[in-house]
């Protein structure tokens, strides 16, 4: 069997078409749909041949030669329809009325518009028969059909170098914005349409959109003229709130047209122009207006411009802060007036006499105050005003912060610190905060609910923390807390007692624990009297003719000098009572001494008058001038000197003394002279003619309340003494956990444990050390003669 080879042949090639024909042919029928296509012809055309003809010719290796074609021809269309739409809708600006020019801008807007939405439609069109090619072009790194279309549109149209469109554009869409700023009514859509288009635009430089490069700069630098203007305007046309009104008018205006008109990243950019033309460069401006500034808002509690200034303020980066210097120092001139007030008013009350005096209220009693012996006089008042101005003024500040500043703590700080600082300028502002609360626990708080009391006592506390020097107020406190307890004048024990766990809270237990003792020592002799009242029922033969009723006091308790009794001559029967009372205190009580202090007790006397009978609720004091009076004959006097004589009583307490028996309401005693003033040789007689309505009677002892110059030099020079020992204290508990501390650390750290009580002087500390060197507490460090070591 045989085989034939067989050959196998290739195809015979078809006959070789002309390569440049094929081209040609299927470019004429592409660029005649897409002519086509721009003249809205596209039904009359076969998406399926335009696509495979497409494709023919990207296969045949003619891709980026059809790219260039199409882009000729697009590119053509472009010039065409700009010359022939767009250029006969310019703007012609020249002897145009305002309404007529915003018409034609807006027509001009939309004629953009309509051919770049054309454009768009076609492009869309064009690109999905050149779909094939489109995805074979970035191997030609050329951009897609689309992209291509854009940045053709860019420049042929909106950039285009025969004709002026881009600055017809710019102006036109500038002049609606600055006519609807002006308050006309325009055609928003027409602007946005244009941002809109802008904004797909991209410069082929910055890589940023047309409508940044083009528009938004000429935007941002005509409103930035516009509101250089607007400022000058408003700033000299307006007042304050009105002026505030209008800046946030137009941030909101700016806002609802950015977000509604333009693009959203320009937002910021404008509203950073408008803050700082209307805001930023008006601060002063507007807090400064005569009669509408921040000070007249201040001064009438207008919290709605208050507070429309702080959120305005606060949109730029230093206006918050001058707004609170503002406030500060508005404050502390509101505080130095009061203080400036009331110091002339003590200056005035002390000139019409020696010293500032007022009427003290005694316990219970069935009389009220009156002008000349019952009520507080002008001192305390004055002293009282003070403190209720400041508390108003605090209060006023408080509902300010509250409604006006949205309770920003920097605000609060600086509040605080204009009231620590006018407060502290007052060099009587210690003893004024305490003579309010002695007021108030006296008698203010009758009638009260127990939060209305700690109501008052909390803004109380509120201005004692503002006080530097604690210490001094501790001292006034003390002593006015004595006076109540010791002649029962406090209406509340509780509210007392509310107070003094208050002062614990702020200053700790170092700062009470005397006034704790004084209220231990008030206790422990409530319970005494009980048990001498007993003692006296049985053990005493000769039965007292007075019943007495003893007080003893801790001595390094309260702040009166009670080491030493002042000399004063009792009746007998005060004299038997009290020795029999230390009989019955030393056979309790040993190792123990009393000092006995009658210009601190009171006394219950019967007077017989001529027509009446009265009794009589005085001083220890007096009493003791009183029982004088009983061995003189109706018509005979004493004399100052008499009196003087027979009592030892010291010269100021006996004329307060008089002064209370003779010059004031109830005239127990009358004096040869008219007027207050004591003379040397003044004669008093026995008012045997005394009536009047009540029963009981309470004299008020004259004393002083506010103290005298000389008398707060006094003060301040025991508190100095008091500090010496709280600093060297301070220094030795210091060295003596550190060991060893240089001389600038230990400063420090001995103001840091006292700024709580007091703020030491630097000097002094210094003095206190050198002192602790003396008695060999401390010593230098031989090594360095700035630092210390302590001494065991």
């Amino acid at each position: 069997m045989s085989f034939r080879r067989l050959k196998i042949r290739p195809a015979k090639k078809p006959a070789s078409v002309d390569r440049a024909q094929e081209f040609d042919e299927g470019f004429q029928l592409l660029s005649q749909a897409i002519t086509e296509i721009f003249r809205k012809n596209a039904k009359s055309l076969s998406y399926e041949v335009l696509y495979r003809t497409t494709y023919t010719l990207t296969l045949r290796q003619f891709g980026e030669r059809l790219y260039h074609g199409v882009k000729e021809v697009v590119g053509e269309y472009l010039e065409n329809t700009a010359e022939e739409a767009i250029v006969p809708a310019f703007v012609n600006t020249s002897g145009e009325s305002a309404g007529s020019g915003a018409d034609a801008g807006a027509n001009f807007l939309k004629t953009v518009k309509r051919v770049w939405d054309d454009y768009i439609t076609a492009m869309d069109m064009i690109q999905k028969f050149l779909r094939y090619l489109d995805d074979k072009l970035p191997k030609y790194n050329l951009p897609h059909i689309f992209d291509m279309g854009l940045a053709l549109f860019r420049d042929k149209v909106i950039r285009s170098e025969k004709y002026a469109i881009q600055s017809q554009l710019i102006s036109a869409m500038l002049t609606q914005i600055q006519l609807e700023r002006h308050g006309e009514v325009i055609d928003r859509t027409a602007v946005n349409s244009a941002v809109t288009m802008l904004s797909e635009l991209i410069d082929p430089i910055t890589r940023e959109s047309v409508y940044v490069v083009d528009f938004e700069t000429k935007y941002l630098e005509t409103s930035t003229a516009f509101y250089q203007v607007e400022s000058q305007t408003l700033a000299s046309s307006y007042d304050a709130p009105e002026f505030m009104r209008k800046v946030e008018r137009r941030l909101e205006e700016e806002y609802e047209r950015t977000t509604r008109c333009l693009s959203v990243s320009t937002e910021p950019k404008i509203r950073c122009i408008v803050e700082t033309q209307l805001i930023a460069n008006n601060l002063k401006t507007v807090m400064e207006m005569k009669h509408s500034g921040l000070d007249s808002m201040l001064s009438a509690d207008k919290y709605g411009d208050l507070s429309r200034m702080y959120k305005l303020f606060s949109r730029v980066p230093a206006g918050l802060s001058e707004m609170r210097r503002s406030i500060k120092n508005y404050i502390i001139q509101l505080g130095a007036e009061i203080n400036k007030t009331i110091n002339a008013d003590l200056a005035a009350s002390g000139s019409r006499s020696s010293s500032t005096r007022i009427i003290e209220k005694g316990g219970s009693s069935s009389t009220g105050p009156s002008s000349n012996s019952g009520g507080s006089g002008s001192g305390a008042q004055t002293a009282i005003r003070w403190v209720e101005q400041v508390l108003a003024l605090q209060e006023k500040f408080d509902r300010i912060l509250e409604f006006a500043a949205n309770k920003d703590k920097s605000f609060q700080t600086a509040f605080n610190e204009a009231f620590e600082n006018f407060i502290n300028e007052n060099p009587k502002s210690a003893e004024f905060i305490s003579l309010f609360i002695d007021e108030n626990l006296k008698k203010g708080l009758k009638g009260k609910s127990e939060d209305e009391v700690d109501s008052v006592l909390d803004k109380t506390i509120t201005l004692f923390r503002f006080l530097c020097d604690k210490d001094v107020f501790e001292r006034y406190y003390k002593q006015h807390l004595a006076k109540r307890l010791l002649f029962n004048r406090s209406v509340s024990d509780d509210a007392e007692r509310g107070m003094l766990g208050k002062l614990k809270r702020e200053c700790g237990y170092q700062f009470t624990n005397k006034l704790e003792g004084m209220f231990n020592d008030m206790k422990l002799s409530t319970e005494m009297s009980g048990q001498f009242k007993e003692f006296v029922d049985q053990t005493v033969t000769n039965k007292l003719t007075m019943d007495i009723s003893v007080t003893v006091l801790t001595s390094t308790f309260w702040p009166m000098n009670l080491s030493s009794s002042p000399k004063c001559t009792l009746a007998q029967e005060a004299l038997q009572a009290c020795k029999s009372f230390e009989q019955f205190y030393f056979g309790r009580h040993s190792g123990r001494r009393l000092t006995w202090q009658p210009q601190m007790g009171t006394a219950d006397i019967r007077a017989n008058f001529k027509k009446s009978k009265h009794m009589l609720n005085v001083s220890t004091y007096a009493m003791v001038v009183l029982l004088l009076y009983n061995d003189l004959n109706e018509g005979d006097y004493l004399t100052f000197g008499d009196i003087q004589a027979r009592t030892q009583i010291p010269d100021n307490d006996l004329k307060r003394t008089l002064q209370s028996l003779a010059c004031a309401k109830y005239k127990i005693l009358t004096k040869g002279t008219k007027g207050r003033e004591i003379l040397p040789n003044e004669k008093f007689y026995f008012n045997e003619d005394f009536t009047a309505n009540l029963a009981r009677i309470k004299i008020q002892t004259v004393a002083n309340r506010v103290e005298s110059e000389g008398e707060r030099r006094q003060t301040q020079d025991k508190v100095d003494e008091e500090r010496k020992h709280q600093i060297e204290a301070a220094i030795v508990r210091i060295m003596k956990d550190r060991k060893t501390m240089e001389h600038n650390l230990l400063i420090a750290e001995v103001t840091k444990q006292l700024g709580a009580r007091f703020m030491p002087n630097p000097v002094m500390i210094k003095k206190r050390i050198e002192a602790l060197i003396d008695r060999e507490y401390l010593e230098r460090n031989s090594d360095d003669r700035r630092s210390y070591r302590y001494l065991a």
